[in-house]
């Protein structure tokens, strides 16, 4: 997988936790059987920037942990006819994943766990997001939920 991180962070965030969130992603990647070739970029920011996102796309004027854009949305009006051969070279763009660093400290601190596992589990929650996964209704919640629950995400965090 094509994993592009950003950090727009006030501290910078160290190698070490780049790294940790480039092998949640190839693993996650790997588990959902995603083409080598997909794409997805991940911007590390600080509480600030993420409020003003999700002002200005959620219309919720706070600080959220983990946002999720999808780059492809699917049309099912409107199939697309590639020769399968074709398509396999042209890379899918997940999309993009922001992640506030001040939420996954706060969080950590307030759930009584490491600030590794906090930045993993909002890494594989947005990643499901952009792989088509929600949260909104019952059904859907326990769908992802399980997911979240049944990747093995935890032993790339030990």
């Amino acid at each position: 997988m094509e994993i592009e991180i950003y950090d727009r962070t006030a501290e910078k965030v160290s190698d070490e936790h780049q790294k940790l969130i480039q092998d949640l992603l190839n693993f996650a990647g790997k588990k959902l059987d995603l083409a080598d070739n997909t794409e997805i970029s991940v911007t590390l920011m600080n509480n600030p920037e993420i409020r003003e996102l999700n002002s200005q796309y959620r219309h919720v004027d706070r600080a959220t942990d983990v946002l999720s854009f999808a780059a492809e949305e699917s049309d099912d009006e409107t199939p697309i006819i590639m020769d399968p051969e074709l398509a396999a070279e042209f890379p899918v763009n997940l999309g993009d994943l922001f992640i506030s660093v001040d939420k996954v400290a706060e969080q950590a601190k307030f759930l009584g766990h490491s600030f590794e596992r906090e930045l993993g589990f909002l890494t594989i929650h947005g990643f499901l997001h952009l792989n088509g996964y929600d949260h909104e209704q019952p059904e859907e919640e326990k769908k992802m939920f399980s997911l979240q629950r049944e990747m093995p995400w935890m032993g790339l965090l030990m």
